[in-house]
């Protein structure tokens, strides 16, 4: 597999500006706030001539317990699982304790390890990489992550001590990107944690826990697949901190990503209009979705059939899509899922020849043909695939910009039966026969005039 690089240190030190710099993305959300990134954010490295995966993690602090405590974790984890070390600082503020004591337990880990000075701009290399050689580490390299310099001789250097391995990761097309998507702690984190059999995500009883759209591989029955844990998206009228603008604008990118969405709502809350917005921003994006209801364990009988009753009256615009009851804190009906997502996967990529969609075109219209216009018959010739995810339909044939919407939603559904597509929006586009010599000009020669003007008149004289 890929090398990993795990990128570490006290919160605010950089390590974000680092990783989208050598990922060469703005993946990873950047602000002046320490404690910004709180889960493991992975991408694949881009300058140096080796492949590589780099890992961005939360920022280390002594704090036992609470949110800094989860956070952490994760990024203990990420150190366990790497294969390189980069154990960033602050130039800028020079060694502090925390410093040391972040060392110390990086020491005992026997990785290789690498002391990135990081804001360096400005002052003396040798006067900066003499202040954290007292650490220990055998190698420190003064860089300015936000301007890009030293990044290009570092990483050279610390490809160059790792083993090299063949390139056995899947190509991104054949993994289904699946994107969770749901309003601040309806249990997202704690869902896809369920999925993965592992904790790779902060979970915690604070709305807002997730700040960044994190991609998670994984492989289940030999099908490749990428996770993509959102942060949560509010009423805008909700939204006031900047950061929390970027955790839409990354949300919103992840949905356009995604091939299968899966909105997650809480039981215990209802189903509320923001909900039903949700559901409507991946309708508009022509994602494929599965709906799944989550903590429906902890309820009443009386109060599962009011919840029943919520999702037939607010989210009948979307009947297409398959919903799942779920726990995602216990497991219960989660496994279920993922034969909704192939199942969805698979229709909105799936390809018709145009032979069968014309056959099935023309079952459609025998049983409900289309009404009259100004006393003329509409008339559907035949139809092709025009694109997938979400699959439209080109169908050809005359009058068709008179075709109402209701007779369109009759199509749909009709083919969304014919074709057993479930959790895929479906798009009609009409295409009119006209006739080609309607704004043709005449271009004939002037001879040839002059010989329809003498055939003329000698049809006149005869």
């Amino acid at each position: 597999m890929k090398p990993v690089i795990a990128l570490v240190g006290r919160p605010n030190v950089g390590k974000s500006t680092l990783f989208n710099r050598l990922t060469r993305t703005r993946d990873a959300i950047v602000a002046d706030e320490p404690g910004l990134t709180r889960d493991r954010q992975f991408g694949e490295g881009k300058i140096g001539d080796r492949p590589y995966l780099v890992v961005d993690t939360g920022g280390l602090t002594d704090l036992k317990s609470g949110i800094d405590a989860q956070m952490a974790l994760q990024s203990w984890r990420a150190v366990e699982q790497a294969d390189v070390i980069l154990f960033l600082v602050d130039a800028r503020s020079g060694l502090l304790p925390s410093d040391s004591i972040i060392a110390d337990r990086l020491r005992i880990t026997g990785k290789p390890i690498y002391i990135i000075a990081n804001k360096s701009e400005g002052l003396n290399p040798d006067n900066v990489a003499a202040e954290f050689y007292r650490l220990g580490f055998a190698k420190v390299f003064p860089i300015a992550a936000a301007h890009g310099e030293g990044i290009p001789s570092m990483i050279e250097q610390v490809l160059i001590n790792l083993p090299i391995s063949p390139d056995e990761a899947q190509p991104e097309d054949d993994a289904i990107k699946v994107a969770v998507l749901g309003r601040p702690n309806v249990g997202k984190s704690t869902l896809v944690n369920r999925i993965l059999g592992e904790e790779r995500l902060v979970t915690f009883d604070l709305p807002g826990t997730t700040r960044d759209s994190i991609y998670l591989p994984f492989v289940r029955d030999d099908q490749h697949y990428v996770m993509i844990d959102t942060a949560g998206v509010r009423r805008r009228a909700r939204v006031k901190e900047t950061v929390e603008k970027f955790s839409i604008v990354k949300t919103l990118q992840s949905i356009e990503d995604a091939h299968v969405v899966i909105v997650l709502l809480d039981a215990q809350e209802g189903i509320t209009d923001q909900d039903a917005n949700l559901l409507g921003m991946v309708l508009e994006s022509g994602r494929a979705v599965v709906i799944a209801v989550n903590k429906w364990d902890g309820l009443s009988t009386d109060q599962r059939t009011k919840v029943q009753r919520e999702l037939d009256l607010k989210l009948s615009f979307i009947n297409y899509a398959k919903i799942h009851f779920i726990s995602a804190l216990h497991g219960s009906g989660v496994g279920d899922l993922f034969a909704a997502i192939t199942k969805a996967y698979r229709s909105a990529f799936k390809a018709v020849a145009t032979p069968q969609l014309t056959k099935m075109l023309i079952t459609l219209v025998a049983a409900n043909p289309p009404p009259l216009v100004r006393g003329r018959r509409i008339k559907l010739r035949y139809a092709h695939m025009g694109g997938k995810n979400p699959p439209v339909i080109v169908i050809h044939g005359n009058q068709t910009q008179s075709v109402p919407d209701s007779y369109s939603r009759y199509l749909m559904n009709g083919f969304r039966k014919l074709l057993r597509m479930e959790g895929t929006p479906l798009q009609i586009v009409y295409r009119g026969s006209e006739n080609p010599f309607k704004d043709k000009k005449n271009t004939l020669t002037p001879r040839q005039v002059a010989k329809r003007q003498r055939l003329k008149k000698f049809v006149k004289r005869k």
